[in-house]
């Protein structure tokens, strides 16, 4: 852990996430056949980012000087979480909420720690499933559902 880029990284991120709470109150508070609007994921993303920076900051303070091993950087998985993410992007309108959240899901517990097949399958099949069905059922929100040949 390298305390300098923690405590920068943590001010950078205090920032983006400031602004985009910001952004987000100029945004439209509601669009068309939905009761939720395009605002509140922003601002729910922002103030969770702005959180956690305060969290990483406080975080640099607690740990011991003496803990100075440097790690190896895993440039792998990260390449494979960013691939995943690119396709996540890409995919999300054509082939639905459900079926893409699931599979980026599951690749990224796959990358972050191998094995334990049935542990990711259920929890990334429950959340793409729990949060689809809250958001569209329960908040009234709209999110793609299905792939086209589906329909």
């Amino acid at each position: 852990m390298d305390i300098k880029f923690d405590r920068c990284a943590a001010v950078v991120f205090l920032a983006v996430g400031l602004l985009s709470v910001i952004g987000s109150r100029g945004i439209a508070s509601s669009s068309y056949g939905s009761v939720v609007g395009p605002d509140i994921f922003p601002l729910f993303l922002g103030i969770l980012l702005m959180i956690l920076a305060i969290r990483l900051f406080y975080e640099t303070f607690q740990v011991s000087r003496s803990a100075g091993k440097k790690e190896k950087l895993r440039y792998k998985p990260f390449f494979i979480i960013f691939i995943a993410t690119l396709l996540y992007i890409l995919t999300l309108e054509t082939i639905g909420y459900v079926i893409t959240t699931f599979v980026f899901l599951f690749i990224c517990f796959q990358t972050m720690e191998k094995g334990k097949w049935v542990t990711s399958l259920i929890i990334s099949a429950g959340f793409s499933g729990v949060i689809y069905f809250l958001f569209v059922n329960v908040l009234k929100g709209t999110l793609p559902g299905w792939p086209i040949w589906f329909s």
